[in-house]
């Protein structure tokens, strides 16, 4: 009988062959996965992914963090070619797509159609998939169809606009205006004034978010609490990731502009095995069924954007892909090899792998640039990162200059991740550890997770 194990990624070959002191013969081998994407988001998969048995990871194009976990590669997202010349001359195994924009623009279809690349495995939708998160109008006409969970809505163009008026009238305060194409999360407004609001849709309509906004759904405003839940599916077996609740106003309290996320937590006090039914009973098994009933071959992540209504789950949108920052509270409470379980669900046998995941919990806490959302400054050098512990750093927008130095390169810088006991504990250990990294301008919310903490 044939023994296969998996060796560490320092031996350059790609499989070797011997006997062990029984006399059976073993064969080690190596996989090496790409990541594509230069975010936090792709350094936690990074780092997730490292960790798989015999594991080397490229990640394209990556930043000073991946640097620590894997190999950057300098390859544009948009270029499938150059990625395509890369997963052939490396032997890439495995694929996963960070970032929703080449999903929308079509690698994995890309992948599917080119002979080179059939023995590749890739996580993510196809373009028809991907366009649950390229079009919100698109998944709220999926949604009504499959009877999935979601507040009233118009779509509105320049052809329509007094019947969106009209719409704006018909429903009370605050006001949802959604761009209808990926606006890099900038395309969402919520409003109190209804002039104002018609105001905002005019703008949008003539441009305000580019070709993002030419049409524009308007929503039913849904109270409640905010929850991301996260599927892996292979298009008929699924698996429920860890959940995660993110932050998005700059200010403490839930206060000043929108951002890209200013820190996470996960589990969520309230996400209760009762809820997590009805989110698997409402809405992912129609969403899956829909998808099939659509022909859409499905293999990769679904982020349910949530609304929690007095213990009912709606669906407030549907992303293709992780969350971010939430991706990087949400992997530090995956157990077992990643990579395993991206095999398998690419091959279509996700209900054969164990799935597991840590009981302890997760804060995450996202350190970004002085101005950020707005205009901020770039190319800060940063330092306290090599005294960190208890925590995991990961980078966002880091990169090096020219002596090699970490410096700053976006507005979301770094996010820091503790994971222990309790809401309070881990709060206090990544406080604690946030304290140490300073760079120009750094700033970051200091109440990440109290709103949970008082659930519990």
């Amino acid at each position: 009988m044939e023994k296969i194990v998996m060796y560490p990624a320092d031996i350059e070959k790609d499989a070797v062959n011997w006997k062990d002191a029984q006399g059976q013969h073993i064969t080690a081998v190596r996989r090496n996965i790409l990541v594509l994407g230069s975010g936090g988001r792709e350094h936690a998969l990074a780092w997730k992914l490292a960790q798989s048995d015999g594991a080397v990871v490229y990640i394209a194009p990556g930043n000073a963090g991946t640097a620590q976990v894997g190999i950057n590669v300098n390859i544009k997202l948009s270029d499938f070619k150059a990625i395509k010349d890369f997963c052939i001359k490396q032997e890439i195994h495995l694929v996963v797509v960070g970032p929703e924009q080449p999903l929308v623009d079509g690698i994995v279809d890309f992948f599917k159609e080119d002979a080179d690349l059939r023995g590749v495995n890739i996580i993510g939708p196809d373009r028809r998939g991907a366009q649950l998160e390229g079009s919100k109008a698109y998944a709220k006409d999926f949604m009504e169809k499959y009877g999935v969970p979601t507040a009233k809505c118009f779509k509105v163009n320049k052809d329509n606009l007094d019947e969106g008026y009209k719409f704006l009238e018909s429903v009370n305060a605050p006001y949802v205006l959604k761009a209808d194409g990926l606006a890099a999360g900038k395309g969402v407004l919520i409003l109190n004034d209804l002039q104002e609001a018609k105001e905002e849709l005019g703008k949008m309509l003539d441009g305000k978010f580019g070709a993002a906004s030419a049409t524009v759904v308007i929503e039913e405003f849904l109270k409640g609490i905010e929850v991301s839940v996260f599927v892996l599916t292979d298009g008929e077996h699924y698996v429920l990731l860890p959940e995660a609740k993110d932050y998005k106003r700059i200010g403490d309290g839930d206060t000043g502009l929108n951002t890209g996320g200013m820190g996470a937590v996960s589990p969520v006090p309230f996400c209760t095995p009762d809820f997590l039914d009805k989110v698997e009973q409402r809405i992912v098994k129609p969403t899956l069924k829909g998808l099939k009933a659509e022909g859409i071959d499905y293999k990769g992540f679904i982020f349910l954007g949530l609304m929690n209504d007095n213990g009912n789950p709606y669906v407030i949108e549907y992303n293709v892909r992780m969350g971010d920052p939430e991706t990087e509270a949400v992997m530090t409470r995956i157990e077992g090899d990643f990579a395993d379980l991206l095999d398998a669900c690419a091959d279509g046998r996700l209900d054969e792998v164990h799935y597991a995941k840590s009981n302890k919990t997760a804060v995450t806490v996202m350190l970004v640039s002085g101005g950020y959302p707005e205009a901020y400054k770039k190319g800060m050098v940063m330092s306290g990162l090599d005294s960190l512990k208890d925590v995991v750093a990961f980078h966002a927008g880091t990169t090096f200059d020219a002596d090699n130095n970490v410096v700053t390169s976006g507005g979301r810088v770094i996010a820091v991740t503790a994971h222990c006991e309790s809401i309070e504990e881990a709060r206090g250990v990544a406080y604690r550890e946030a304290e140490k990294i300073r760079f120009e301008g750094v700033n970051y919310r200091h109440d990440i997770g109290l709103d949970l903490m008082k659930m519990q």
